[in-house]
């Protein structure tokens, strides 16, 4: 049987460092559950020296879940453990995670020490913080550009001092999958008391290598890895928890596994997102938008004829309903005969020939083909009833803010109003009063083309129906407008049979 790889969870206390992420304690309690519904092992709910809202926060997610074991970061400093152990006084499993450079660079240059005093202070720390938990993980920072020799008799003496879990941080992101897999290997078959504790990675993502760090620090013997949602965290980031789950999960070669409930990786990434209000990038490993988006003609036909032509993950795996086959430029019949089989259109031979050299001319001068455009390229527009027009809009604040909003639905106008906590709220639920497709908006950027409080914006909206996405995009140097004509090419792209005018 495999070894089970432990998942250490840092969102919420390396991946808040990220400038404009930080959360409040009742949001930092909402992703809290949802990790410990995703089946991670550890969370490191904060730093509670930092800030008395850490303090907090580590204090309310210790209350709040069960499962997974509640960490606290320390500095090997008795007062950040004294402070660490208070905060994990109503954790049912607590651990405190101290620690401190162990680099040539941190000794001389940020810590003005010595290696002999560096391990003094390092096992003082672990054998403090043994006094008020059992589980004490110590953090050699920087050991991806320590001494290999200094590094072992550190990791060595924190091992006999009590420490139950060794972390080896590439903190500054420095090494290539062969070397930290060496670092982790050499404590391996140097360190003599190394079963007595379990080898964890933590690597940034500096150069790009966090993903392939941590796997090859897990082939060379390490069973924890400490991983963030869509890889947040300092500068460019921690290792990403879904890619390092779903590699392993690919490859069975990798003798781990881990308890990660998948299928939930997708909810929890846009929870994360939205909530740290940092949009993951649409070409994001496993829970990026265009993860299991095909354009490509080639992938296209290869993809419809059989998924694993081209996906080595089934999109249901990690959460996500379906492959998404985008209509461009690049298409191929296949693609176009698969979405006009959608609409109820059914075209073989030399008449689907015709259309699609149609399709590609539309497709040569729009970036993006709707259901409009498809059955306008067979003449079907006139039978279509539910096409939305978006006709007028306009908005007022008095107090409150409030929307009038005209659609044109079919040969039908309509016309509603509705108030908001702003005016792209207020016009949204307008429309939403004349068409109801009862979508979920998942996803709202707005992007400036250049610069200036008069710039063009680019707004793209993600909505879900049936568990289906569906985007939608416009530009225009009135947000508000914008946003309302996004929302309304999202809906457009909806079938008719799912949903239906009001």
């Amino acid at each position: 049987m495999s070894d089970k790889l432990w998942i250490f969870d840092t969102t919420l206390r390396d991946g808040e460092q990220v400038p404009g992420c930080q959360l409040n304690t009742q949001e930092k309690i909402v992703v809290a559950k949802a990790l410990e519904e995703l089946g991670v092992d550890i969370i490191e709910a904060g730093f509670p020296i930092s800030s008395p809202g850490d303090f907090n926060s580590v204090v309310e997610i210790s209350k709040a879940v069960s499962n997974p074991i509640i960490c606290a970061l320390s500095r090997a400093v008795e007062k950040d453990i004294e402070v660490a152990a208070q905060a994990l006084k109503f954790a049912k499993k607590g651990r405190i995670h101290t620690g401190i450079g162990v680099s040539p660079y941190h000794i001389q240059y940020k810590l003005r020490s010595t290696p002999d005093e560096i391990i003094q202070r390092g096992v003082a720390a672990v054998k403090f913080a043994k006094q008020f938990v059992e589980d004490v993980e110590f953090y050699a920072e920087d050991a991806g550009r320590s001494e290999p020799d200094f590094l072992c008799k550190i990791i060595e003496e924190v091992i006999k001092a009590g420490a139950t879990v060794v972390n080896i941080p590439d903190t500054t992101g420095y090494c290539l999958p062969e070397q930290y897999g060496g670092i982790i290997a050499d404590l391996k078959n140097r360190v003599p008391n190394i079963d007595r504790a379990i080898i964890s990675t933590h690597c940034h993502n500096d150069l790009g290598m966090a993903t392939a760090n941590t796997v090859a620090g897990v082939q060379n013997g390490a069973r924890q890895v400490e991983v963030t949602i869509n890889g947040i965290g300092e500068r460019a980031g921690n290792t990403s928890m879904e890619e390092v789950v779903m590699a392993i999960k690919c490859h069975q070669a990798i003798p781990v596994h881990t308890d990660i409930v998948t299928q939930k990786i997708y909810y929890t990434s846009r929870l994360v997102s939205k909530l740290m209000n940092m949009p993951v990038q649409p070409n994001k490993a496993i829970v990026g938008r265009n993860a299991f988006a095909h354009s490509s003609g080639i992938h296209q036909d290869g993809v419809l004829k059989h998924r694993e032509n081209y996906e080595i993950i089934d999109p249901k795996e990690v959460g996500v309903e379906e492959s998404s086959i985008v209509l461009t430029a690049r298409s191929g019949r296949a693609a176009l005969k698969h979405h006009l089989d959608a609409l109820g259109v059914e075209l073989e031979g030399d008449e689907l020939r015709k259309v699609y050299e149609a399709f590609l001319e539309l497709a040569d001068s729009k970036r993006d083909i709707g259901r409009k455009d498809l059955l306008s390229l067979v003449g079907k527009y006139l039978d279509e009833s539910n096409f939305i027009e978006l006709q007028e809009v306009s908005y007022s604040s008095n107090g409150e803010v409030k929307a009038n909003v005209k659609l044109k639905i079919g040969d039908t106008s309509h016309q509603a109003s509705a108030t908001g906590v702003g005016p792209v709220d207020a016009v949204l639920t307008a429309i939403e009063k004349m068409v109801q497709p009862q979508v979920d908006l998942e996803e709202f950027l707005i992007q400036a083309m250049t610069h200036g409080s008069n710039d063009v914006a680019k707004v793209h909206m993600r909505v879900i129906k049936s568990d289906k996405p569906y985007h939608g995009f416009a530009s225009n140097e009135d947000i508000v407008l914008a946003s309302a004509q996004a929302f309304v090419d999202a809906l457009n792209k909806i079938p008719v049979k799912e949903y239906a005018t009001a």
